[in-house]
């Protein structure tokens, strides 16, 4: 059979890419934060032997993408994976699937980033499903500034950090100090006797702490999250800004919500959150998320149509 052009925009809706060349799609399954359980992946193996070619690729937004299925066996396909609790989908203008690093359980994780992601999943990319943007909107969760999951590089990126303190009166002057020697940043030197850490380079990444013997970086330290708007990578490439406060986990789904809001109201058709933020300016996009008239605004925001050129 020949699939219309009006067939293959209507799946790709659902999560369904046409395979080059053929009348074949590939079906993204979305995870939370690229986890799956055992159970999960036998599902997946046998929805890609019954209904597509037998391979499965994961993409880099961390979907299970089954490979080589024919366009009528989509919904049977669709029917299998729901009855496993595992859907397709991930496309379009909107919020697409959450990516998470293994932070949880990672000996550098500041955060519980499959935790984070949850949540952020149920509330943004389940809740808000039906929400159409000005183009789509990445969200990342890292757990450190070792960046595997490349936070800065998504219109909304999350990286765990840790909110330390330095005791000056505690600092013996030693002449190898070990914080200095365990900061991977460089940003602790030795300054008229003291420790002085260069708050430019420091990335906040937490190894530093409790390296000190005599207590000047205290063992224990608040875990924080750093977040990054704007970025974005592909044929136009822009490092994500990193905003001037530091949140705590619980207040992540606030600000994501209204960074969502304010390009919502601000983006133009097609306009990713970056181009945007570079057009209006990044002190006027702080301001405004700097108070809660985004969010007393909602229902109006929502239900505005998306601003063309």
């Amino acid at each position: 059979m020949s699939v219309s052009k009006e067939e293959v925009t209507q799946v790709k809706g659902r999560g369904f890419l046409r395979n080059r060349g053929t009348d074949n799609f590939s079906g993204r399954l979305v995870s939370v934060g690229g986890l799956f359980s055992a159970k999960d992946l036998a599902a997946v193996a046998e929805c890609a032997e019954k209904f597509g070619n037998g391979k499965v690729i994961f993409t880099s937004r961390l979907s299970a993408e089954i490979q080589g299925i024919p366009f009528e066996k989509i919904p049977e396909a669709e029917a299998f994976m729901a009855g496993h609790d595992l859907y397709f989908g991930g496309t379009g203008a909107k919020i697409r699937p959450i990516t998470a690093c293994k932070g949880t359980t990672c000996v550098y994780g500041n955060i519980d980033t499959h935790g984070l992601a949850q949540i952020i999943h149920d509330k943004f990319y389940i809740g808000m499903r039906d929400v159409k943007l000005p183009h789509k909107f990445k969200i990342g969760v890292g757990g450190c500034p070792n960046s595997c999951m490349k936070p800065s590089l998504n219109d909304v990126g999350i990286e765990g950090c840790k909110v330390f303190t330095f005791d000056e009166e505690k600092c013996r002057g030693c002449k190898k100090c070990a914080v200095a020697e365990n900061c991977p940043s460089k940003a602790v030197s030795m300054v008229e006797g003291k420790a002085f850490t260069d708050k430019t380079k420091c990335t906040k990444c937490g190894v530093c702490v409790g390296k000190c013997p005599f207590g000047a970086v205290p063992g224990e330290a608040e875990s924080a999250c750093r977040v990054y708007v704007g970025g974005t990578w592909g044929k136009k490439q822009r490092m994500g800004t990193l905003l001037k406060n530091v949140y705590s986990s619980e207040m992540i789904p606030e600000i994501i919500e209204k960074v969502m809001l304010w390009y919502k109201e601000n983006g133009y058709a097609k306009e990713r959150l970056g181009a945007a933020i570079d057009r209006i300016g990044i002190d006027n996009f702080e301001s405004a998320i700097a108070s809660d008239d985004l969010l007393n605004r909602k229902e109006e925001i929502l239900k505005a149509e998306i601003k063309q050129m």
